[in-house]
């Protein structure tokens, strides 16, 4: 029973350095987890191997991206080529979008969502609601695949919202993190598609799409329970939670929306619970920045 255990941790350790010898950073995380999972949380193998997963998605988010491109020629062809690279970017999201759609409990859960809120909304609404949820789960679970962690596919609970699950225990506070922001992140991006939507046709009812998207994912932003804002802070120090508490104070007073108040009360009050030694600046920044985006989006009035 040992001798099998043994061979298994180093058939997962060679397969990952393997990978990290080509350059296959998820592929070597994917491994380096299949490994943590066999040992207990308290031993030093454990503990050595996180710290490695840790590195490795550390070292992956610092990798530069590809140089721009300088464009020449007017304006409005450079806006057109901006606008042909986002489209690019979403049609290489759509596989992976539309995988969610053949899971069963998803597909069938996501249409008594949808009845749910047409019966009270009407369909349009009730639509653009359904997919900006789904597409801010979706981005948890493309965050979760790509950490090579095991998790449901998203399940929505008519009245309240979607969940994804997770299948195994997440220790690190920036993995942890990472994971709770990539929701609000692809939330964000749908919000903002919405709202551009409704610039190009005027069409009040891509506004109301627009503010409410906004203003679900920036709930999901007050840091307590189990909302992503939660999962956040535990990356953040004391001086991290209190930036986030005032920063909501700010864009609270420009764009009138309450519903920062309440993030920064609750920041303020768990900045002085226990917290880690240190905030991580992506996390940080990206809190801010998506807090900035949500709120002025949240502050959209489909009458304009």
């Amino acid at each position: 029973m040992t001798l099998v255990f043994s061979e298994k941790l180093k058939e997962f350790a060679s397969l990952a350095q393997q990978h990290e010898g080509a350059g296959e950073t998820e592929q070597a995380i994917e491994q380096w987890n299949g490994a943590m999972r066999l040992l207990p949380s308290d031993s030093a193998q454990h503990e050595t191997i996180r710290r490695r997963i840790t590195d490795l998605v550390a070292a992956q988010a610092a990798k530069p991206s590809a140089k721009p491109v300088k464009l020449e020629g007017p304006a409005w062809r450079r806006g057109l080529a901006s606008v042909g690279a986002v489209l690019l970017l979403a049609l290489g999201k759509l596989k992976f979008l539309l995988l969610g759609l053949t899971k069963l409990g998803t597909l069938a859960s996501m249409f008594a969502f949808f009845g749910w809120y047409w019966g009270r909304y009407g369909w349009p609404l009730a639509a653009g609601l359904v997919i900006s949820i789904y597409i801010h789960e979706m981005g948890h679970v493309m965050e979760i695949k790509r950490l090579g962690i095991s998790a449901s596919a998203p399940v929505f609970i008519p009245g309240i919202g979607a969940l994804v699950m997770l299948r195994q225990h997440v220790d690190d506070p920036v993995i942890d993190a990472r994971i709770g922001l990539a929701g609000p992140v692809w939330g964000g991006l749908a919000a903002l598609a919405a709202f551009v939507v409704y610039l190009v046709t005027k069409s009040p009812i891509w506004a109301a799409i627009a503010q409410l998207a906004a203003f679900i994912n920036l709930f999901n932003l007050v840091p307590v329970w189990t909302l992503d804002g939660s999962r956040a802070f535990h990356a953040l120090a004391r001086n991290g939670r209190l930036m986030i508490a005032g920063a909501c104070i700010a864009l609270a007073y420009v764009t009138s929306e309450k519903l920062l108040l309440l993030i920064a009360a609750v920041a303020a009050y768990r900045a002085f619970q226990p917290v880690v030694a240190q905030s991580d600046r992506r996390t940080l920044a990206t809190f801010a920045v998506l807090l900035a985006t949500l709120a002025g989006l949240a502050a959209v009035h489909p009458g304009l």
